[in-house]
């Protein structure tokens, strides 16, 4: 992927996500309808591959939306819907950490794992942030087996990041306790971008799948 998509990504979430916030009544469709432009022309130029997990992570992402936050309840957008910009969203997203994920050096990811974990704890003994522990242990899980470990400590802080910025614009709110646990939370957790690592994980796993049933019809 070249640095001109890579900043035509971070332009449409940043910008996007403000624009969504204070751009009206016409703000959230045209960020929307922006925003499948952009996934669009990234799959129009991917390799086959890279366009089946694309399409993965969408589908993934969706559904993943509709049960954290319409189910569950862990946090609420602020129209009280799933914006329509959201689930390409999570693939530009996908695509920016699989970018810099191989750039980046190997000795920062550990720095990230531990500063997580320690983070984690210290929120969990105040009271601040219960949900964070165990999400904590499930990127951990995900460095230590998942086969993408640069990817997931990549989508662990570009996450957080992006957390950061759409909670304190007002895209959206996580709740104070987590539903059905009465955990105490922050808004957003320490530690969200377990979700996206956990979404990474399955995507790879659904182009792995795709790719080699792809090989097997090729042989027969």
């Amino acid at each position: 992927m070249s640095w001109r998509y890579v900043l035509l990504i971070v332009v449409t979430i940043l910008g996007g996500l403000w624009f969504d916030r204070f751009g009206g009544a016409w703000g959230q469709p045209l960020v929307s309808l922006w925003a499948w432009g952009v996934f669009l022309l990234l799959v129009w130029r991917s390799s086959p591959y890279t366009r089946v997990a694309l399409i993965a992570c969408l589908l993934i992402a969706a559904a993943g939306e509709v049960v954290l936050s319409l189910v569950w309840g862990l946090y609420d957008y602020r129209l009280h819907n799933i914006p329509l910009f959201v689930p390409p969203g999570h693939v530009l997203l996908y695509v920016l950490g699989t970018t810099l994920a191989v750039r980046l050096p190997r000795p920062l990811f550990s720095v990230i794992a531990v500063c997580a974990g320690i983070g984690a704890v210290l929120l969990a003994v105040g009271g601040w942030d219960l949900l964070s522990l165990p999400l904590t242990l499930l990127f951990l899980a995900s460095l230590r087996f998942g086969p993408a470990p640069r990817l997931y400590g990549t989508m662990f802080v570009l996450a957080l990041a992006m957390e950061l910025w759409g909670t304190w614009l007002g895209n959206w709110a996580w709740r104070a306790t987590v539903p059905g646990l009465g955990w105490a939370t922050l808004n957003p957790p320490l530690a969200a971008g377990a979700f996206y690592c956990v979404l990474d994980w399955l995507v790879g796993l659904a182009a792995s799948r795709s790719a080699a049933a792809k090989s097997a019809t090729a042989v027969a």
